[in-house]
């Protein structure tokens, strides 16, 4: 998927612990580690207001746009 999400860098430059950030958001551990690994398939706008208020940051500093490598045709075509 080409959309990152950079929780884990956010919570580094805060020194918060997954538990702390999770408690504070109101969702599970187990949802903030799906969110960090990237297996999220939406995220509701009320998490993501939760999120960037207990970050204090913009939505675009939790997620952004990585175009996916494009792949080249097979030489044997």
């Amino acid at each position: 998927m080409a959309i990152v999400v950079d929780i884990d860098v956010l919570l580094a430059q805060r020194r918060m612990s997954v538990a702390e950030f999770a408690e504070a958001v109101g969702i599970s551990p187990a949802n903030v580690a799906v969110l960090k690994n990237g297996r999220a398939k939406a995220v509701r706008f009320s998490t993501l207001d939760a999120v960037c208020r207990v970050l204090d940051c913009q939505p675009g500093d939790v997620l952004r746009w990585v175009p996916d490598p494009v792949t080249q045709p097979s030489a044997t075509g």
